[in-house]
């Protein structure tokens, strides 16, 4: 029997990244972008700061987010290319802590809904991510 103020997760979850690229494209949205990420990919690609915000992101309202390339009917973030992310080392927090956002834990209906989209959530030879895991890594 589990504690009502335990999370539904309490048990842990399944995931394995399987490096498909679906969490990178698909309906338009933002990645927000911290200084010191915009920093680290602008060191990453050998480029300014300034260079980096001018080309490869979007002003939203008083935010930074990136770029998004329309590909067929897809929105693909800038900086992937095929099923790869080009800039994995130095990628931002939003998208390093993937899938473990509050959206998609606020309830096992959420995570059964990320799962459509993702091929790793629930993959059979996805190891189990304890709570603990989880908690640290959400975003």
């Amino acid at each position: 029997m589990t504690n009502s103020s335990e999370p539904w997760f309490q048990q842990g979850l399944r995931f394995k990244c399987t490096g498909c690229g679906k969490c990178c494209t698909g309906t338009p949205g933002y990645v927000w972008l911290l200084e010191e990420e915009i920093d680290k990919m602008a060191e990453f690609l050998q480029v300014s700061k300034e260079d980096f915000v001018k080309k490869y992101t979007r002003q939203v309202g008083n935010r930074l987010a990136l770029k998004e390339v329309k590909r067929n009917q897809d929105y693909d973030c800038t900086f992937l290319k095929g099923k790869q992310c080009t800039i994995y080392g130095v990628r931002p927090k939003q998208c390093q802590t993937f899938p473990w956002w509050q959206e998609h834990l606020s309830s096992k209906e959420a995570w059964e809904e990320a799962a459509q989209g993702c091929e790793g959530i629930n993959h059979p030879e996805a190891p189990l991510i304890s709570i603990g895991e989880i908690k640290d890594k959400m975003l």
